[in-house]
């Protein structure tokens, strides 16, 4: 009799633990970024995360030269866009992910945005077909997670799947978002962080990351839901949804908003670093910091 664990959103919690990393650059597929990204991933997983999660449509071969360079650290993608990957190939794809690192890759699906993907459609009754076809592969429900903002999305993420990673969110998401899936279902929000404490220079390297985020009526949709007005979305973002969505400040400043994640219901967190570098860029250093000041 089988001893393995089975795929379940408690065997995934315990996996991928408190914290994570979420980064585009560590999904390159650059081949002289090879070495540098092997190395990122195991000293991830030396300061204690528990999760890489790749930005950007990434999928299994992104996540599989990061596997290979670990013992232990999860990978995820964040998200898969269901109109760039086809189901069967991706349950192909996760199949053969999973036979090298068994339990260690999890597929995070999204349906993109309207304006990002040219098929882009009905995008709840199309996640369902393309969940529809992740079970006839024998894909297990535990083992894939969903970009989740509003409460269908998020209620299917509960009955179809592990749970829900959202994006660009607020702890008051996270309580919604913990009501609407209930105890038991992964909730792994992303987290913006800027480790500057002056103010004027933090929110400018958030709203120069955020600006492209504000086009996209998914997400402007969902500040509107959350209590954010018109005025906060205009010009780059209001100071009130920028110190919202983006922690900034010292150690202790920092600690507390990623802490609010937790206390609002979120079982995981996934840390974006924000700066004034490129969006694909593998900001070690400012990783270190947070590891030591979340330890």
């Amino acid at each position: 009799m089988s001893t393995a664990p089975k795929d379940t959103p408690d065997t995934l919690k315990k996996a991928i633990g408190r914290y994570g990393v979420w980064s585009a650059g560590l999904r390159s597929e650059d081949p002289a970024l090879r070495t540098e990204l092997a190395e990122a991933a195991a000293e991830l997983e030396q300061l204690g995360y528990g999760a890489a999660w790749l930005g950007g449509s990434s999928a299994a071969r992104h996540a599989a030269p990061l596997l290979d360079a670990t013992s232990r650290l999860v990978v995820g993608t964040s998200i898969q866009s269901i109109w760039q990957y086809d189901a069967d190939a991706s349950a192909a794809a996760f199949t053969e992910v999973d036979a090298a690192h068994p339990g260690r890759f999890v597929l995070g699906l999204g349906a993109s945005h309207a304006k990002l993907a040219e098929q882009y459609r009905r995008p709840y009754s199309a996640m369902v077909a393309y969940l529809d076809a992740l079970d006839e592969a024998g894909v297990p429900a535990g083992r894939r997670v969903l970009a989740a903002l509003g409460p269908k999305m998020l209620q299917l993420s509960a009955d179809r799947a592990a749970g829900a990673i959202p994006y660009l969110v607020t702890p008051e998401h996270t309580a919604e978002a913990r009501e609407v899936l209930g105890e038991v279902p992964l909730l792994a929000p992303e987290f913006k962080v800027v480790l500057e404490t002056d103010p004027a220079r933090a929110r400018a390297a958030a709203r120069a990351h955020l600006a492209m985020y504000l086009a996209l009526p998914n997400y402007t949709n969902n500040f509107l839901r959350l209590g954010f007005t018109e005025d906060d979305l205009a010009d780059d973002g209001s100071d009130r949804l920028i110190d919202a969505v983006y922690a900034w400040g010292d150690d202790d400043r920092v600690r507390t908003r990623v802490q609010a994640f937790l206390d609002a219901g979120a079982d995981h967190v996934a840390l974006q670093v924000v700066g004034d570098g490129s969006r694909d860029g593998l900001p070690l250093e400012e990783w270190r910091r947070l590891a030591d000041l979340l330890s």
